[in-house]
């Protein structure tokens, strides 16, 4: 199997086990979308400088 397939398979397996535990913690709407924005930005900043410095 191609490692990138396998790292997909694993990040979503993580995100269904940890998705749960996260909407919980943030029953506040507000709180659940400021969290969200958050995490959000954080991936985005990994995967720019990734691309950055693998290209």
């Amino acid at each position: 199997m191609n490692n990138d397939i396998l790292s997909v398979v694993y990040l979503i397996l993580i995100l269904i086990l940890i998705l749960p535990g996260f909407i919980y913690a943030n029953k506040n709407k507000k709180i659940f979308l400021k969290n969200l924005f958050i995490w959000v930005l954080i991936i985005a900043i990994i995967v720019i400088m990734l691309i950055f410095l693998f290209n």
